[in-house]
């Protein structure tokens, strides 16, 4: 929601007027100065939403207020010129309607382009919310970063390395939505008020690394040659993508990490493009994983978690690099998710090993959920209620 700056009017004022916390207002509107804010500019209120309201019988102003939670003067706001003489039945007035219920539904298949659409939602209503593309992938979709908080500890999340493991960005996704749900209605979650997680820690998420990947396994082939073609071929034929885990190319991006990479080349089967496992001919070879490489060379975070399908385990150690910082989270981790903590297993070359390698730092692997994937949407729900008590320990503790 937008607003137009009158004489005496602040953030502060704004703050109250729309019992929104005065960070996420600053945040929502970088380019303005806080502490000159001109007459006549452009206010982004976040977690808001102009409505159309037709003017009734007994309507005025203060009670369309009161009913809202509202204090008249926010109808003045968004109403300028208007004033509790003036109006009159059948005459067309806007009213900001605070975002109570959230806009992802998780639940249901889930591509590139419904999490794209999501996310313009979100950024409309909630413009503290910073978005942006760390890259492209194979065929050309941006590979997109959100960014929530102003805090000094950084942590990343990330999800759909793997193509049929799409369900980990529904998770991710509903629960951003919950989150920023949470900051602008001041509203717990599992009992924790999260404003204080927005103060402390910056997160930054890439819900879906492996856009193309996910397409294919949801809707089939691409139209763009060769890979229209290429894919079958790799797939032995076979228009059923359900068992594709790699890129458009065929190449396993969870696989693609300098840390031992050599050692898995050796040991993997495919030794060529694949639906699964090819960890390609050398180290950082695609275009997503360059990408997310780069972003996280550059942003010197704390932790990562990266999440998969499937298993109910928690990954949390590599060649005993990990530091003991590790074994306290991944504790609280298993403690209220339910699921196991494995230290090692013989495993190499992924984005959470070479996080440990190459920084000492905490990282994890999440497998959500427990079957064949791509699971079913029925374990949804259950995932998420599993998911959701580490999602918050990760930037609590």
């Amino acid at each position: 929601m937008k607003v137009i700056v009158r004489p005496g009017d602040t953030f502060w004022y704004y703050s109250q007027l729309f019992a929104i916390p005065i960070h996420l207002l600053i945040d929502s509107n970088l380019h303005l100065n806080i502490n000159n804010l001109q007459v006549g500019a452009e206010v982004k209120i976040p977690g808001f939403l102009l409505k159309q309201h037709k003017v009734v019988q007994d309507d005025t102003l203060w009670k369309l207020a009161k009913s809202r939670t509202l204090m008249a003067d926010a109808l003045f706001l968004v109403n300028p010129g208007i004033t509790a003489e003036n109006i009159q039945v059948g005459q067309m007035i806007l009213i900001p309607e605070r975002v109570v219920r959230p806009i992802v539904n998780g639940n249901r298949e889930y591509d590139f382009a419904d999490m794209v659409s999501d996310i313009e939602q979100l950024k409309t209503i909630y413009p503290f919310l910073q978005t942006r593309s760390i890259g492209k992938s194979v065929l050309g979709n941006d590979l997109l970063e959100l960014r929530i908080g102003r805090g000094e500890k950084r942590v990343h999340w990330n999800g759909s390395f793997h193509a049929n493991e799409w369900i980990t960005t529904n998770v991710i996704m509903t629960f951003i939505n919950d989150y920023l749900l949470g900051l602008t209605n001041m509203a717990p979650i599992r009992g924790f008020y999260v404003e204080p997680l927005y103060l402390e820690t910056l997160l930054s998420i890439v819900p879906m690394v492996n856009p193309d990947g996910v397409n294919l396994v949801l809707n089939g082939p691409p139209e763009q040659k060769p890979y229209k073609d290429e894919v079958v071929k790799i797939n032995n034929e076979s228009f059923d993508f359900r068992d594709w885990k790699a890129n458009i190319r065929g190449i396993d991006l969870n696989n693609q990490f300098p840390a031992n990479w050599e050692v898995e080349k050796e040991r993997k089967e495919p030794k060529s493009p694949a639906p699964r496992d090819y960890p390609g001919d050398a180290p950082l070879t695609e275009p997503e994983v360059i990408a997310i490489e780069k972003l996280t060379r550059d942003a010197n975070y704390n932790r990562v978690l990266a999440f998969h399908t499937q298993g109910e385990v928690i990954y949390w150690g590599y060649e005993g690099l990990e530091p003991l910082e590790s074994g306290t989270l991944v504790n609280e981790f298993s403690r209220v998710s339910g699921y196991r903590a494995v230290r090692t297993i013989d495993s190499h070359a992924g984005y959470k090993d070479w996080f440990i390698q190459e920084w000492k730092k905490p990282g994890f692997t999440f497998e959500l959920g427990e079957g064949v994937n791509p699971l079913p949407l029925s374990q949804f729900d259950e995932i998420y209620q599993e998911t959701l008590g580490a999602f918050l320990a990760s930037l609590y503790m």
